[in-house]
């Protein structure tokens, strides 16, 4: 018969640790110490353009990387990970089987730069596989 999917406990210092991660991180990536000009250069974004809908944008993805903690939360109780090596491989497995195939068509069909595509999901790669990793780690 059917098994109900049992209650999963979370963590919830942890997810707004994750989602703090992957904000400082992308922080990080998109400034320039790293890869903001590329990234201008490549999108055609100006820096006046950005900051003018920063703080929407802002606020949009802290709600995404909630979102994503919270799933990636799940996922790390769901595959009995507890530890931060065993988080961290469930992010960079949800990052391979769900992100980079679900922005790859952004090359493919829509035939954004190959660069572009790198430097957002290696960012996606690098989050993902911390946020796992504290996810896993902090019980």
């Amino acid at each position: 018969g059917e098994q109900a999917m049992s209650a999963t406990a979370i963590n919830w210092l942890a997810v707004i640790g994750a989602v703090v991660i992957k904000q400082v991180l992308a922080a990080l990536w998109y400034s320039p110490v790293l890869f903001i000009q590329r990234w201008f250069a490549l999108t055609g974004v100006t820096e006046a353009e950005m900051k003018a809908g920063f703080a929407k944008a802002i606020a949009i993805d802290i709600a995404g990387s909630l979102v994503m903690a919270i799933v990636l939360a799940h996922a790390v109780a769901y595959a009995g990970a507890t530890t931060a090596l065993q988080g961290a491989t469930v992010g960079v497995l949800g990052w391979l089987g769900f992100i980079i195939v679900a922005t790859l068509p952004s090359v493919t069909f829509e035939r954004r730069p190959l660069a572009l595509f790198l430097i957002n999901n290696s960012l996606l790669l690098a989050a993902t596989a911390l946020m796992g990793a504290l996810l896993g780690g902090w019980r």
